[in-house]
């Protein structure tokens, strides 16, 4: 993998694009190299075939700008069932040598993103560890922040990202999840995604988010250090 300034994992192909599409676009925009990793290709999803939500991916990543985008291929509803996955995740973030990693808040309704969000935090972690084997000739790597998003479930963030410019680009980025979002012709089942109301729920919590900052639109971030400031002045 190319370096890129922010490594984003998701553990599902559109997962990534619901918590955190808006600052993704942003830092594209900004001039940042971005890079994507999806864990799993979805194949337990009720809708959609692995070749067709790859496919979808890689469009969303176009839309975002993203660098590149890659997939570990994990068993989908097995994340961290094997010892082997926090060394791959280890190894990625070692290439990668980003400055800052998003991965999964770790409280969420689907145990997926639970796991997730462990197993990275360790990987990270490892990452960074001197004598820690992570099958790759790069030296240790350890990131200057990890950032945890908000797939399903929310709390209080650490700090909001202003998305309202790039708003509309996480909106094009969820649309190319079509499998997902929308109720094939044939062969398709309704699921909570292909709601219209998950639309607004992603979009109801982010504008929530902004009406806090007085913005439009806002991602929330949770970090584990304290958020250091110059001084008291808002801005």
């Amino acid at each position: 993998m190319d370096a890129v300034d922010l490594l984003v994992f998701g553990p599902h192909p559109d997962d990534l694009e619901i918590g955190l599409g808006g600052t993704i676009a942003k830092h594209v925009a900004h001039g940042h190299r971005v890079g994507l990793c999806d864990l799993t290709a979805g194949e337990m999803s009720s809708n959609g075939g692995v070749d067709e939500r790859l496919a979808e991916a890689e469009a969303a990543r176009a839309v975002l700008g993203a660098a590149w985008r890659v997939n570990l291929r994990w068993p989908d509803r097995a994340i961290g069932g094997n010892s082997e996955h926090i060394r791959a995740a280890a190894a990625l973030v070692r290439d990668a040598r980003p400055r800052a990693v998003a991965i999964p808040y770790g409280t969420d309704r689907h145990p997926d993103h639970v796991a997730a969000s462990q197993v990275l935090t360790e990987a990270v972690f490892n990452s960074g560890l001197r004598r820690y084997d992570a099958g790759t000739e790069e030296d240790a790597w350890r990131p200057d922040w990890v950032c945890y998003y908000f797939i399903n479930d929310a709390a209080p963030p650490s700090f909001l990202v202003d998305v309202s410019d790039h708003y509309e680009q996480k909106r094009r980025a969820l649309r190319c999840h079509v499998s997902q979002f929308t109720v094939a012709s044939t062969g398709g089942v309704a699921t909570r995604l292909t709601s219209p109301l998950f639309e607004q729920l992603v979009e109801s919590r982010d504008a929530q988010f902004g009406a806090l900052a007085g913005v439009a639109f806002a991602e929330g971030v949770v970090v584990r250090e304290p958020v250091v400031r110059t001084g008291l002045f808002r801005r």
